[in-house]
């Protein structure tokens, strides 16, 4: 059986600017999301396939190993930015996976330019970093919140599998 290389859908951040030209080159809208995704689950899975459905690409932004403890606190995350973004980039619903090191996507926004913004339902619009609101709309884009699948949360489930 022949191994599938996901290295090509992880975009290192400098090259993020030149991905996104090639797509805009052949008229492709982009969404992009961004989190920390350290325990793949349901909620993620039906949250990145409705995020793709907001335009032809999705791009995901992944924080960091050091963001997500900054985010998260000590012991986070379980699994390592490598590991995260392989398994992200392994999703059909996924286009792109780009690891951002900062705690907010601002530079992350900036280099992928998107034509939507999409952010889970745990959010609402003014709850979102002023920054990375300004940077949306100082790039013509649009915020889009897809609901929260109830239930679902890396942080209970790695609650429940350490009182196993």
């Amino acid at each position: 059986m022949a191994r599938v290389d996901l290295s090509a859908k992880i975009i290192p951040l400098e090259e993020l600017s030149a991905w996104r030209e090639d797509l805009r080159s052949r008229g492709r809208r982009l969404a992009a999301t961004n989190g920390c995704f350290d325990i793949l689950h349901a909620g993620h899975v039906n949250y990145l396939c409705a995020a793709r459905a907001e335009a032809d690409a999705l791009l995901v932004g992944l924080n960091s190993d050091a963001s997500v403890r900054q985010l998260k606190g000590e012991g986070r995350p379980i699994q390592t930015q490598a590991d995260r973004a392989t398994v992200l980039a392994a999703l059909s619903a996924v286009d792109g996976v780009c690891i951002f090191e900062d705690e907010r996507a601002t530079r992350f926004l900036k280099a992928a330019a998107p034509e939507v913004y999409v952010k889970g339902g745990d959010y609402t619009v003014d709850e979102l970093p002023a920054e990375e609101r300004a940077m949306v709309a100082q790039l013509g884009g649009k915020i889009v919140v897809i609901g929260h699948v109830p239930g679902q949360s890396s942080t209970a489930i790695a609650g429940k599998i350490a009182g196993l």
